[in-house]
């Protein structure tokens, strides 16, 4: 596990340069999940929002969700947290994580499943490397 701590580290040091400070704050927030995405999903589906995140997980369209929604399913200290993180206030955060959220774990979905836990941490940067260059 020592390992994988360290490049996990090295990935979000570099997420965190990138330049989207909020792709970067959900991305920990995944990677700080118990269980990664799979545990944001399975959070999701404990919520009532599993049709949600299996439309963001999928390769159909994916379904909305509102502010409201992503407090529901993360809470206010997850949302609080990523807030910090991004240097926001928590209701900017709830906002741009609706925004955001669908987007980038069906990015870090490809071909609707969920990837091996490496594999994940090379898709967010290579996804946030791509964000940064368009942000």
């Amino acid at each position: 596990m020592g390992l994988l701590d360290n490049i996990e580290g090295q990935v979000m040091n570099r997420v965190m340069g990138s330049g989207n400070p909020m792709a970067a704050a959900v991305l920990q927030m995944i990677q700080n999940q118990p269980g990664g995405l799979q545990g944001l999903i399975q959070c999701f589906r404990q919520n009532g929002l599993g049709g949600v995140i299996s439309s963001w997980v999928g390769t159909g369209q994916n379904q909305a969700i509102s502010p409201e929604q992503i407090q529901q399913v993360l809470g206010n200290n997850t949302l609080q947290q990523v807030a910090e993180k991004a240097g926001v206030s928590p209701d900017q955060a709830k906002s741009s994580l609706a925004d955001l959220l669908p987007t980038l774990v069906d990015k870090l979905t490809p071909n609707g499943q969920v990837p091996e836990h490496s594999s994940l941490l090379q898709m967010g940067e290579s996804l946030l490397s791509s964000l940064g260059k368009s942000a």
